[in-house]
């Protein structure tokens, strides 16, 4: 399928080479951070309160463990830096544990990453920084939280299915109440969910009883697949998701690092089903200029998503930017930080008319659809 250069959207062979490290270290979320830190420093109001000192960095003792010692040893040697996106994403949502309850994520992150985003948290906040190192991260995963939470509310009779892409180190089925009535699958590469089980079983195994994480879903199941592979969707069928059955599908951090035509395939089934049940995607979509950051890493981007997923079947699509009031959480209260800055600026525009930077930007979308709808 090709779509109308209205869309903007395809693979990028730029190159910066300037930050070309910063995948090796960070996911999405941090690269953005570690830019902007050096675009924004000030006093702000983002994060903790100026005063109120960052909470001291503890690591549990299970981590000392032999069995997760040497996990994660293999992980930082062996797993490409997709795979290891999942354990740097964990780590962001432990050290912001002020606003994110996620007991299992010091034990999924690792002491490497945990200790190498908290030195960047520190910093921030000796520097002034207006965003605070993983406080995107932060944002997005309210996000979706928050929108999954009143996707499931707004099915009649609830107990809806979750599909997770790409889940990585998600717990969310260990720690979100309202899917105690949802049959969670979560599809990623074996050796990741491998690697998933294995730390789970150790914490529920360890005697540290706050490790001791309880599942809040009806039922997980998890299920090895690969994306960019045309069998992902038959795989998952095959473990039980019931495809006339409503759905909410959950592409968090995942459809940036798939190619054009990829990316593409995964939006079309999903978009799909909205022609035999009540479907909801929820997905982030970089636009061109935040791909930039890294060539070599990113590939899919969207300009204009809010168009995008109409012509592919969705009815209702909302969009939202970081600092948006839905997009918000209280962790963006400067009007000076990036991000806001960005939302004054309409989104054709490229670079920044301040500074020139470039106006990097990351959607969050909310798309339904149903047999009842027609997309407009």
């Amino acid at each position: 399928m090709h779509l109308s250069t209205g869309f903007l959207c395809g693979s990028l062979s730029l190159s910066l080479s300037t930050i070309p490290s910063l995948t090796t270290i960070y996911p999405p979320p941090f690269i953005y951070d570690t830019i902007i830190r050096t675009q924004n420093m000030s006093n702000h109001e983002n994060g903790l309160p100026e005063d109120k000192p960052w909470p001291e960095l503890k690591l549990p003792e299970l981590l000392s463990s032999e069995t997760l010692r040497g996990l994660h040893a293999a992980i930082e040697s062996d797993w490409d830096f997709l795979r290891r996106s999942a354990c740097q994403t964990a780590a962001g949502r432990a050290l912001w544990k002020s606003v994110i309850h996620d007991p299992l994520a010091e034990l999924f992150a690792g002491e490497t990453y945990l200790k190498n985003i908290y030195e960047k948290i520190i910093k921030d906040r000796v520097n002034n920084a207006r965003e605070i190192s993983g406080v995107i991260l932060a944002v997005r995963t309210l996000w979706f939280d928050s929108k999954l939470e009143a996707a499931l509310s707004s099915f009649d009779g609830g107990g809806a299915q979750v599909v997770l892409l790409g889940a990585g180190m998600d717990a969310r089925s260990h720690r979100l109440s309202c899917l105690k009535e949802s049959s969670v699958f979560e599809i990623d590469f074996p050796d990741v969910l491998h690697a998933k089980a294995t730390i789970i079983e150790a914490a529920m195994n360890s005697t540290d009883e706050h490790h001791h994480s309880i599942m809040t879903a009806k039922s997980l199941t998890r299920v090895a697949a690969d994306l960019t592979e045309d069998n992902w969707i038959e795989k998952l069928q095959i473990s039980g998701f019931e495809p006339n059955k409503s759905t909410v599908w959950i592409l968090e951090g995942i459809l940036y690092y798939l190619t054009h035509t990829n990316a593409m395939k995964v939006l079309k089934i999903i978009a799909e089903k909205c022609n035999l049940t009540n479907t909801v995607l929820l997905a982030d979509f970089m636009n061109k200029q935040a791909t930039t950051l890294s060539s070599s890493t990113f590939h899919f981007f969207c300009d204009w998503p809010d168009e995008l997923l109409p012509s592919l079947g969705f009815a209702d699509v909302k969009l939202s930017q970081i600092g948006d009031p839905d997009a918000h959480f209280g962790l963006l209260q400067d009007p000076l930080n990036l991000f806001n800055k960005l939302r004054s600026l309409p989104r054709s525009v490229q670079t920044h008319p301040d500074d020139g930077t470039p106006c990097g930007r990351l959607y969050l979308l909310q798309a339904s659809g149903s047999p009842n709808q027609k997309s407009s």
